[in-house]
């Protein structure tokens, strides 16, 4: 069947219609001519007759095969203008608009956190990413997103599967490139004896590994897995939550700043380990909420022993449950968001009663995003500016931040 390409869909597959109906098509661009097997609505193979001026020649070795990835085969200039169009079709969808200042790509090379899986073998072990919507591993020793640091430490995770993994499940591998070195915190694999103990904290001291956790048990911690936020030096939970890479969290922060600029006290909602509450405290008091209490004490740890922060205060507490409250919210000159996929549905609710006159929304998808900002303008905020921000390289995964407003009568 042959087809042109209509557009991309929110994932980045691209549509072309068809007879029968919509037909996805797998890595094509708009504009372009495709012509391959139709099977259940999916053209997964496609022989590109006129390709679009658009299309590039993937950077990566992997990415035929790879499902890490989703856009390599498009160019720079194309990503960040889809990634454009997604925010203000989201935008659209709820009635609204904004004005979209920049696009901040992450370079490559630069992903300094990732989960990979090992799967024990016959031969041996498999450690990779899955491909598309599939339980195949795919061996990824040039990838093009990793950093260097975690791309070194595949031979570890070799060994590590062959060691710790069963037969019948798959060991899940989250990296994270410390200021200290590699952090691994593995989950899935075989129950810890003292023989696999001793093997796995030499197989850390051999491949030199800040941190190695198995199960939720430390196996060896040999330096602090510390991260730097401003100050601070803190040391997240073993797989703990962290922004992909280092310019994707300086463009979130530098515009965090930039909206929340002049604020004397903060409340910074859904914190983490504090990624913005501890370079925020250099400039105001900020009082940070987060659901998880192990990621709130290395907040408080690392504020305890960072210099030059004004007064940091943090809780524990479930924000989809238990929102901040108006009342609560009155002392805070500026809140800071950065919530999960689901958004702030509960809190913006809150927000938009309150007498909170600045927000600095944090978002990693921009449906909910679009969701929450519709009900802060109808409670009276004015959604200056957005920025979108592409640490994902290449895939179709979009964040953003944005600055809403309001003028409130004097109480």
């Amino acid at each position: 069947m042959r087809l042109t390409i209509a557009r991309l869909g929110h994932l980045g597959d691209a549509l072309a219609e068809a007879p029968g109906g919509a037909v996805y098509v797998a890595r094509a661009l708009p504009g372009e001519v495709v012509e391959g097997e139709v099977v259940a609505g999916r053209m997964g193979a496609p022989a590109i007759i006129a390709p679009s001026p658009d299309r590039v020649r993937p950077p990566c070795p992997h990415y035929r095969t790879c499902g890490g990835c989703d856009l390599q085969h498009a160019s720079d200039a194309f990503v960040a203008g889809w990634k454009s169009e997604v925010v203000r079709g989201a935008l659209s969808g709820q009635g609204l608009t904004a004005p979209i200042r920049a696009v901040h790509t992450s370079p490559a090379a630069s992903r300094r956190r990732a989960t990979l899986a090992g799967r024990r073998t016959k031969a041996g072990a498999l450690v990779g990413f899955h491909a598309r919507a599939s339980g195949t591993l795919v061996e990824v020793p040039h990838c093009a997103v990793l950093r260097p640091e975690l791309l070194a430490a595949l031979p570890c995770l070799f060994e590590a599967t062959i060691l710790g993994a069963s037969r019948k499940a798959e060991v899940a591998f989250t990296l994270c490139l410390s200021d200290a070195g590699v952090d691994v915190a593995a989950t899935g694999g075989k129950e810890a004896d003292a023989a696999l103990l001793q093997a796995l904290a030499q197989l850390a001291e051999t491949h030199d590994l800040a941190r190695l956790v198995w199960n939720g048990a430390p196996v060896a911690v040999r330096r602090p897995a510390q991260q730097s936020f401003g100050s601070a030096r803190v040391v997240p939970p073993p797989g703990a939550f962290l922004q992909a890479t280092r310019a994707g969290e300086a463009a979130l922060l530098t515009g965090v700043r930039e909206a929340v600029n002049g604020a004397a006290r903060l409340a910074d909602l859904f914190a983490g380990c504090g990624t913005f509450a501890l370079p925020l405290a250099s400039q105001a008091e900020v009082h940070a909420v987060e659901g998880d209490t192990a990621m709130v004490a290395a907040l408080l740890a690392g504020a305890r022993v960072a210099s030059g922060l004004k007064r940091v205060s943090a809780e524990a507490r479930d924000l989809f449950r238990r929102p901040l409250l108006p009342d609560e919210l009155a002392r805070f000159d500026s809140v800071v968001l950065d919530p999960p996929r689901a958004g702030a549905e509960a809190q913006v609710a809150m927000l938009a009663e309150s007498a909170v006159r600045t927000v600095a929304y944090v978002s990693c998808n921009p449906v909910t995003f679009a969701r929450d900002a519709r009900v802060l303008l109808g409670a009276g905020f004015t959604l200056d500016w957005l920025d979108v921000v592409d640490q994902f390289r290449w895939s179709a995964h979009v964040e953003l931040v944005a600055r809403f407003s309001r003028s409130l009568p004097q109480r």
